[in-house]
């Protein structure tokens, strides 16, 4: 089974994501996108699985968004797309692929969703929250 994530290690949500995905038990393809940004198609397709248009993946917190002025409407949907190859960090993150389904982990316990093993025992992220508790419950 291929379980993909679109991950920026220094995001505390991409981590929790991760490691969530793997006390599934699953080993997942992790591909750090800002080194190895997916092509255009590859966008278009992610965004369309996720039935979203280009503008609802964007990244606000951290990038380029506002010296853009990318909140005008006037950007089409094939600018944004332009914006977010050339600069990756404009992707929402961490997108993940199963043979369930394709999401923006955010939260990143919405990736429980689309695990094909979401009985993943107790779960707290990094920051302490409980996810999932000693009796295998979901809090979050």
């Amino acid at each position: 089974m291929t379980i993909t994530i679109y991950h920026n290690p220094d995001c505390g949500t991409s981590r929790n994501t991760l490691a969530i995905i793997r006390q599934s038990g699953e080993e997942p393809e992790v591909i750090e996108y800002l080194k190895t940004p997916p092509s255009r198609e590859k966008l278009i397709e992610l965004i369309a699985a996720m039935g979203m248009r280009p503008r609802d993946l964007l990244r606000e917190k951290g990038t380029p968004y506002a010296e853009l002025n990318l909140g005008d409407p006037k950007w089409s949907d094939d600018e944004i797309l332009d914006f977010m190859l050339a600069h990756p960090i404009l992707i929402n993150r961490p997108i993940v692929v199963t043979p369930l389904g394709v999401l923006l982990a955010r939260p990143s316990e919405a990736v429980l969703d689309i695990l094909p093993n979401p009985d993943i025992g107790p779960f707290t992220k990094e920051d302490g929250e409980v996810v999932v508790d000693a009796d295998g419950k979901r809090v979050a």
